[in-house]
């Protein structure tokens, strides 16, 4: 499968497990948290062909030559992904472990929908939970960086 743009060859005996323990374990890509290991906190999403995916309960066999981009591959320090220069921006995170599952949702959602309101922002974004609750810091990070997107263009 491709990550984060190089091709990488998933080592012996880590077919069978989940793209999650394939990326944190295997591979050392520990930017992807593990959460609930049910696929219901969002802690874990990446992209998969470019759609937002739980790794925890994304099967490694099943991806084939998917093209994966994990939070370690969204941006760079000097060329920020505009979720994360928004989430610098507003300062987003509070303990922070969510985060990567937050930006890389926002990421998704913004890809397909440039310009969201704030009710579709928060239907998509209630997907992923955040136990400090900095839920109207992520609102207001995602139409920030809508709008950075937007001003980049």
């Amino acid at each position: 499968m491709k990550i984060n743009g190089e091709v990488v060859e998933v080592p012996t005996g880590w077919e069978q497990e989940s793209l999650l323990s394939v990326l944190r374990d295997a591979l050392g890509l520990t930017g992807t948290k593990f959460g609930c290991g049910k696929g219901l906190c969002g802690a874990c999403t990446v992209h998969v062909n470019g759609a937002a995916a739980r790794a925890c309960i994304t099967p490694a066999a099943a991806l084939g030559d998917a093209e994966v981009t994990t939070i370690e591959g969204l941006g760079t320090p000097d060329a920020l992904h505009p979720v994360q220069q928004a989430w610098v921006e507003l300062n987003v995170p509070q303990c922070g472990y969510c985060q990567p599952g937050q930006i890389m949702t926002a990421a998704a959602l913004l890809a397909t929908n440039a310009d969201p309101n704030a009710d579709e922002v928060a239907q998509v974004m209630n997907a992923n939970l955040c136990r400090c609750g900095t839920y109207p810091r992520i609102q207001a990070g995602v139409l920030r960086a809508a709008r950075l997107q937007k001003e980049a263009s």
